[in-house]
């Protein structure tokens, strides 16, 4: 039997690997195109922050005859350039058509007989809805700058010496000491990220080669040859069903493997950049061996059930374009669960060591923190296991049917 299918399995296996679309999903994008979008992304993000932080913004103002100091101030700055416009009630029009990035409004002042002083409001107008605008931080600082320091003369005025004053603004002061090693943080931050990824390459990786197994071979017509061979059916589908799994955990490794080097090349000129100072090869070497090999093993049993659901869509359809329509959604089924696993207050627990693939992602992301606790393993590993081997039996029983082979 085991060799009846390895037979199948080397014959269908040479065949997925001439099909060039299987090669660019199984090898292409996991070694060389993620890695270059990740770059790219990356790098684009950095030079996008930076001209938003240092590009000319234009801004209107009014009743800067209240605060004088403030309209001075912002003449001062050589990245600041100011628009006149008709009145305030222009003012959303003129940001709304780009005319302006900002506008301030300065009310009269108030309280002036309070010991105090008086106190004057600044309206800030922006646009709230473009996400890479910056208008609002920078405004903001000068604002802030001006305040601070209009306080800070008045406290001297009150007869408050300047070394006193951050006492009496803060009086109670917060220290905050973060006890959680860098390992730990940085996998909080990407560690549900990465998982997410993996269970992607996991589906792509098996996508093709699972269409072209079933739908494909129908369209061909070489699917009722191998039928006629003396074979058990059962031996047929398991021989396909372990090319698509060997597709699926190739994809998957060689994305971590690809990701892992990007890291270790690339990642601390990308952090460096974006202004962070971590020590991407320390955080890297501190991930243990016995974790690396626990999250490669942690998307073996993912692979597996993308494969028998697959196949089982495969076989089902009855073109390449139906099977692939089919397939569509089976994206966001696996997107969902691991989405899961990147929301505030889900932790790996055990009812959510049952979850099928949001256990995966919760934990690779306890693996690459250094949290994992090992006992859950074996819960994960298992549900999955059994999830998968239940799918595994009912591809095989669904390919024994001939109307569902033979559809018309």
């Amino acid at each position: 039997m085991i060799r009846s299918i390895l037979v199948i399995y080397r014959k269908e296996l040479k065949e997925t690997l001439r099909d060039r679309k299987t090669l660019i999903f199984m090898l292409a994008i996991p070694i060389l195109v993620m890695p270059l979008l990740f770059d790219f992304g990356l790098q684009f993000a950095i030079d996008t922050a930076t001209k938003a932080d240092t590009e000319t913004l234009q801004y209107a103002i009014f009743g800067d005859e209240h605060l004088p100091e403030l309209a001075g101030e912002f003449a001062g700055q050589s990245d600041f350039e100011r628009v006149d416009i008709a009145d305030r009630e222009a003012i959303a029009r003129a940001i709304g058509s780009d005319l302006i990035d900002f506008a301030l409004v300065v009310q009269a002042p108030s309280g002036d007989n309070d010991a105090a002083g008086p106190q004057t409001t600044v309206f800030l107008y922006y646009d709230q809805s473009s996400s890479t605008s910056r208008a609002r931080a920078r405004a903001s600082a000068i604002i802030q700058g001006l305040s601070d320091k209009a306080r800070s003369d008045r406290l001297t005025g009150l007869g408050v010496v300047e070394f006193a004053q951050p006492r009496i603004l803060r009086p109670i002061e917060i220290i905050k000491i973060n006890t959680a090693d860098m390992r730990a943080v940085l996998g909080e931050q990407v560690g549900g990220v990465l998982p997410y990824l993996f269970i992607i390459f996991c589906l792509m990786g098996a996508l093709y080669p699972a269409i072209d197994l079933g739908a494909g071979e129908k369209e061909r017509g070489t699917l009722e040859t191998l039928l006629l061979a003396p074979l058990p059916r059962q031996q047929i589908v398991l021989g396909k069903y372990l090319v698509i799994f060997t597709a699926s955990v190739t994809a998957a490794f060689l994305s971590l493997t690809s990701m892992g080097l990007w890291l270790a090349t690339r990642g601390k000129q990308i952090v460096s950049d974006l202004g962070g100072d971590l020590e991407i090869g320390a955080i890297i070497k501190s991930v243990g061996t016995l974790d690396l090999v626990l999250i490669a093993v942690m998307l073996v049993p993912t692979a597996a059930i993308f494969a028998a659901v697959l196949l089982s869509l495969s076989i089902y359809a009855k073109s390449f374009k139906e099977a692939q329509s089919y397939a569509a959604p089976l994206n966001f089924v696996a997107i969902l669960p691991a989405v899961l696993a990147m929301l505030p207050g889900v932790e790996l627990d055990w009812k959510w060591a049952m979850v099928p693939i949001t256990n995966i992602a919760l934990a690779v992301k306890e693996l690459i923190k250094g949290t994992m606790n090992y006992h859950m393993l074996f819960a994960i590993l298992g549900s999955t296991a059994v999830i998968a081997g239940a799918l595994l039996v009912f591809c095989t029983w669904w390919f024994r049917r001939e109307n569902v082979l033979f559809r018309q």
